[in-house]
């Protein structure tokens, strides 16, 4: 049995890495992004974020103050679990407290802030069902100077891979620096409307540099990157050629009807953090 308490600190110790350390794709990604970078502005700024990222770990604390909304993935397969919902958001509620995050949830309304990260349809919980016979979570903090500039489009099917492709990347020429490049950019292709912005989410996940394993899939990754990084856009938008680390697509079958298109923007600290548990 998979115990509600071993659900919480699993959960919690996930969020206290997630926000503390990047992922070693994410860093290396940085790294050969400061090397390459002809800009003098776009080399101060990347210095500055590789002296963050450091900083951060050195001290043991979050790498930026927005530690995000807590968006969380689950695969869950032939196991016996203890009230995964109620461990999921104890455990987020005891990061808030220990490591800390700042509290950012709040009712969209009346602003009014829940104070530990919990509240109303948050966490924000993706089930996935699979035949195996372990339980994954996978932590994914969202700041929203990213997500606030993520767009969905529902093309028709004769604009194809030039409509794609001409979407994408108008959804990074538009934010300019609002996200803090040098970006992430998460592409999910088809489903209905809900389900191209999950696979959006969803491809953050995937490690910087790795293709997708459709070979026309990751053609149309690598063609988009190029072009966004000739924007000139630049670190932070200050100008420079790393605009975006990496560009990842998720697809699934659609409707005969319809191309629907995701694009979630996650800004430079492309941070998660991923663990299994087995009874």
């Amino acid at each position: 049995m998979i115990t509600q308490k071993r659900i919480e600190d699993t959960v919690c110790k996930l969020y206290q890495k997630a926000v503390i350390k990047l992922p070693n794709d994410v860093k290396f990604a940085l790294q050969d992004a400061y090397k390459t970078e002809e800009s003098e502005l776009g080399i101060l700024n990347l210095k500055a974020i590789i002296d963050n990222i450091d900083a951060a770990e050195k001290m043991n604390v979050p790498l930026c103050q927005d530690t995000g909304l807590p968006i969380i993935f689950v695969k869950i397969g032939n196991v016996n679990v203890e009230n995964l919902y109620q461990g999921i958001r104890t455990g987020v509620k005891k990061a808030t407290q220990t490591v800390p995050l700042r509290p950012n949830v709040v009712n969209p309304f009346t602003r009014e802030n829940t104070g530990n990260n919990i509240g109303n349809g948050i966490p924000q919980i993706d089930v996935e069902l699979i035949d195996e016979d372990y339980l994954e979570i996978t932590i994914l903090p969202k700041g929203f100077g990213s997500e606030n500039n993520n767009a969905l489009k529902m093309a028709l099917p004769g604009e194809g891979v030039k409509g794609v492709k001409n979407f994408v990347v108008e959804t990074v020429i538009t934010a300019q620096g609002k996200p803090c490049p040098p970006i992430i950019v998460g592409v999910g292709i088809g489903g209905s409307s809900d389900l191209a912005m999950k696979l959006a989410k969803k491809a953050l996940i995937n490690p910087v540099g790795k293709r997708n394993p459709d070979a026309k899939i990751s053609q149309i990754e690598e063609e988009i990157l190029k072009e966004i990084n000739q924007s000139g856009i630049g670190p932070m938008g200050l100008g420079g050629k790393a605009t975006a680390l990496d560009v990842k697509i998720l697809t699934a079958d659609t409707h005969t009807a319809g191309l629907p298109i995701g694009v979630c923007i996650q800004c430079w600290a492309g941070r998660h953090a991923t663990t299994i548990l087995r009874n």
